[in-house]
């Protein structure tokens, strides 16, 4: 089954309790230009302003803009990764600690 870009937009930022203003805000884009993206099936977003609403919405850009992708586990990490790789050293460093924890607690 195909998603369109429009769908998961749509779907992830109802998830994130967003609303267009919301989102517009977080993504440095507009109310308008996103009403258009989930509104309107030939809306093509550029590659920047993609990988902005990508962040926010906690997904991959690839995920969006491949009809067939579903956001499954690989997705999952690769925004893991994402945020984790974000983080300075320091709290890189405490969140390595929690994950040994956790790890021990087996």
């Amino acid at each position: 089954m195909t998603v369109s870009l429009r769908d998961k937009l749509k779907k992830h930022r109802l998830e994130l309790g967003y609303s267009l203003d919301e989102l517009a805000k977080l993504s440095g884009s507009s109310k308008s230009y996103l009403w258009e993206l989930e509104n309107r099936e030939t809306r093509k977003p550029s590659a920047e302003k993609l990988i902005k609403i990508a962040e926010v919405l906690n997904v991959t850009t690839d995920y969006l803009i491949d009809d067939n992708a579903t956001f499954d586990d690989a997705q999952v990490k690769e925004v893991f990764f994402r945020k984790f790789n974000s983080l300075d050293d320091e709290t890189k460093e405490k969140v390595m600690d929690m994950i040994d924890v956790w790890s021990r607690k087996k």
